[in-house]
């Protein structure tokens, strides 16, 4: 029996780490696919060799890990270098990621794919789950949840909110939505109504 994988997606600042972190408390696998991207770029990473032949040994940090601000300053120069980057780590991530649900599955009656861009990845990532749900705040909330967490600049932060799906695209993509504009005590209510959902679902996968 092939395991039921809920795809779990929303923009940077979203809350996906606190809520796959309720599902993950009632004993669902969790695969973050940005997990598996920072192990491959970190140092001794199965991308670097690859990431550094394409782009210059400017993006890697003294520790041989990818440097990420130097490369996110190289994006915005040259707005094509994201496509060279992504085409280097996405079959990496692709591969590793499906790895991981049939092994950490054992045991866990569905999985949850945590995957920032599903939306943005079109069919790929649409064709290996069986539901999307969508972790949504309005675009303030991502905003000033990113400053006080990375404290990058709000130049940043939009810069990489154009990059992604807007609101309205996620909203259409999803299966189920969990809102996440107030406070996290709103949360585990809404992750139980979903988990008993996918516990259903899950026992008619074959």
């Amino acid at each position: 029996m092939r395991p039921y994988v809920v795809g779990l997606t929303g923009g940077i600042g979203s809350g996906k780490s606190a809520v796959a972190d309720l599902f993950a408390e009632r004993g669902v696998a969790i695969i973050d696919t940005d997990a598996i991207a920072h192990a491959l770029t970190a140092p001794g990473g199965a991308a670097m060799p690859t990431i550094r032949a394409e782009f210059g040994d400017a993006v890697a940090s003294a520790d041989g890990a990818l440097d990420r601000a130097a490369m996110r300053a190289m994006v915005f120069v040259e707005p094509a270098a994201r496509k060279r980057l992504e085409a280097i780590l996405h079959p990496l991530i692709r591969a590793e990621s499906e790895r991981r649900v049939v092994a950490q599955t054992v045991g866990s009656p569905y999985a949850i794919l945590i995957v920032p861009l599903l939306v943005e990845a079109g069919g790929d990532y649409r064709s290996r789950v069986d539901r999307i749900a969508v972790v949504d705040c309005a675009e303030a909330t991502q905003m000033a949840r990113v400053m006080r967490r990375n404290g990058l600049a709000a130049n940043e932060i939009e810069r990489i909110l154009a990059a992604q799906a807007t609101r309205v695209e996620r909203l259409a993509a999803a299966d189920d939505v969990i809102e996440n504009d107030g406070e996290l005590a709103a949360l585990p209510p809404q992750v139980m109504r979903l988990h008993l959902q996918y516990l259903e679902y899950s026992r008619h996968v074959c």
